[in-house]
Formats: structure tokens, C-alpha cells, sequence
């Protein structure tokens, strides 16, 4: 059963079947906001219409002293080591409703993780600066399975549904580190002020690793 996170919480890797799972994906879903238009001086207004949406998730990897060793986000869809791969760049969120699938995913594969990367981050911004809390069915979702293959789904954010998010435009979702040779996953849920992906991951360095 996939938990709820919650600001802190550990999760193993470790499987019902006692492996331990190397590929997993952490997929983002949302929709676009419903507005009305507003007509010539104030006349001629009230259309509904479909506001896109361009949620950003990236991820940055770091060594043991916090040095940053790559980032994959929708300017670079592929990590140097072919570890790490984005699905690709959604610039309106699901403007139809929700189609069960996430807009944006990114697929770890963790026994192809780089030796001198030991911390992995994952952020979430909102590019044209929508305030997360007016973004319909805003979640993310931590699960083992392919972009279009949900297998087990482990660890679930509900953003859109949560007030804590409610006047912010970034956040720190989790991050992954290895201790004593082992990866594990570690929930941040951290909204956070700034507005664009660098200063997210300057904030990532100075109090989330």
C-alpha cells in the first residue's frame, strides 16, 4: 500500500519479495487551471476557459561533500552516467482532465548511479509561477513501473490538496542517498520562495542534504 508522505519520513527500498528495488520513477500529475475571460472594458466576459499549467521536475546528483555532479531537468533529459532519464518537457498539464498518467516522469535506474554520486535531489517548480495551491489535482507519486506502467505504487504527495503548499512555487519533493552501500529514500516535502530551478537547488545544497 503506497503511504502518504510526510516531511521526513525515511522509506526503504527493500520489496515485499525481499529484493531490493533499483528502478523507480517519480511521476508528477496535474491539470490546467479553469479561469474566465474577462471582455473589452469589462463587457462581453464570463467565457470559461483552460489556463496551462508548466510544472517542472528535475533532479540534481552530488557526491559525498555536496558537490554538484549533474542535473537532468527539461533542458538535459539524460544524467552522464545514463542513469537518470526525463520523459520530456509538459507545458499545459492535462487540459481535459485528468488522464490517470503523469505529465512529467523521471526514471532512476540506481545500479547505473555513478560510483562518486551518493545524494540525488528532487524539485519540483512551477515555471510561469502558478501558485501550487490553484493547480487542480497537483500530485506526485514514487512507484516502481515505466511512464505509461504504473507496477507498485510506495509513496504518494498530494500538493494541490495540501494548504501548506498554498502560496508557494517551488518545492523539494525527497531525495535519495546511499549509506553503508545501500540507497534509501528520504521525504522532504519543503515548499520553498524561490522562483527558479538554480535557486532551488543553491537552497537543495544549504539545508537538505
Amino acid at each position: 500500500m503506497a503511504i502518504n508522505l510526510t516531511k521526513g519520513q525515511k522509506i526503504s527500498l527493500k520489496k515485499d519479495n525481499g529484493g531490493t528495488l533499483t528502478n523507480m520513477c517519480i511521476g508528477i500529475n496535474w491539470g490546467a487551471i479553469d479561469s474566465v475571460s474577462k471582455g473589452f472594458l469589462g463587457f462581453g466576459g464570463g467565457q470559461k476557459k483552460k489556463e496551462a499549467v508548466d510544472l517542472d521536475a528535475s533532479c540534481a546528483m552530488f557526491d559525498d561533500n555536496n558537490n554538484l555532479l549533474d542535473v537532468v531537468y527539461f533542458g538535459q533529459l539524460n544524467s552522464k552516467d545514463g542513469a537518470i532519464q526525463h520523459s520530456g518537457d509538459d507545458l499545459t498539464g492535462d487540459v481535459d482532465g485528468d488522464d490517470g498518467l503523469d505529465n512529467e516522469v523521471i526514471m532512476v535506474d540506481l545500479s547505473r548511479v555513478s560510483a562518486n554520486a551518493t545524494k540525488i535531489a528532487f524539485v519540483l517548480n512551477s515555471f510561469r509561477g502558478q501558485d501550487f495551491a490553484t493547480v487542480p489535482f497537483a500530485n506526485i507519486r514514487i512507484y516502481e513501473g515505466t511512464p505509461s506502467k504504473v507496477d507498485n505504487i510506495f509513496a504518494t504527495f498530494n500538493i494541490s490538496g495540501d494548504p501548506k503548499y498554498a502560496g508557494y512555487v517551488s518545492m523539494i519533493m525527497g531525495r535519495l542517498y546511499k549509506r553503508n552501500g545501500e540507497w534509501k529514500f528520504a521525504s522532504i516535502g519543503e515548499p520553498t520562495r524561490d522562483a527558479k530551478l538554480e535557486d532551488t537547488l543553491k537552497t537543495v545544497v544549504q539545508s537538505y542534504l
